[in-house]
């Protein structure tokens, strides 16, 4: 062994002061060792979040080129194009026990003709009285009801526009529902599936933290 090896490691000397959330540099000796080993956890733990982020970016990005590879060998050699409505794919392995999904979502906001459907639906319950179906009022009373963002729920709303009525206004208000919707953007998501046997049920790879 050599004598360089033999040296014992060197640590760096602790800090003589801490700076708190206010800005305030606080002397070692008046800070809890509780807060320091508090602390020192956070610190490792988002050192380690951050490394695992950037490792699912980088795994994220190189998924879609081997997509993109793959469906330019196809255009290639059968000049067509591989995939369903908006781009979406799905790849499965040769035995039927591995799949890949490559699904592209819309993300939707409702512009101000929202309320103008508003205004004819209140129009139609408010003529209709006693004899409006109230599963149709809370209906409608859910659908403009806004979540804590503010935003009105897109299911409810879409869920109105299945409801047929024989009413000219109520038909105007459909109208505007589906002249207020407002594509805002698209999100591409990719997810993967496994199964023991090409008749077992598919069962996700989870990528979530949240679920994993």
């Amino acid at each position: 062994m050599t004598q360089d090896a033999q040296k014992p490691a060197e640590t760096a000397d602790p800090p003589a002061y801490y700076e708190d959330a206010k800005g305030r540099m606080i002397p070692a000796r008046l800070v809890k060792a509780t807060d320091l080993l508090e602390d020192q956890l956070v610190r490792e733990l988002l050192e380690r979040a951050e490394s695992l982020a950037a490792t699912l970016a980088a795994f994220k990005a190189g998924v879609f080129n081997d997509v993109g590879a793959f469906l330019a060998i196809l255009a290639d050699q059968y000049d067509a194009k591989r995939g369903g409505k908006k781009g979406n794919l799905t790849f499965t392995s040769f035995d039927g026990k591995l799949k890949v999904q490559v699904a592209v979502a819309d993300h939707l906001t409702f512009g101000p003709e929202l309320q103008v459907a508003k205004q004819l639906i209140d129009e139609c319950i408010g003529e209709w009285g006693k004899d409006a179906n109230d599963n149709i009022r809370v209906l409608v009373d859910h659908a403009f009801r806004v979540d804590k963002e503010g935003q009105v729920s897109r299911e409810s709303v879409f869920a109105l526009r299945r409801v047929s009525i024989a009413d000219a206004r109520w038909a105007r208000a459909m109208e505007a529902i589906a002249d207020s919707i407002r594509v805002a953007g698209t999100k591409t998501y990719v997810r993967f599936y496994h199964r023991d046997t090409p008749e077992s049920s598919w069962r996700s790879v989870t990528l979530d933290l949240a679920n994993a």
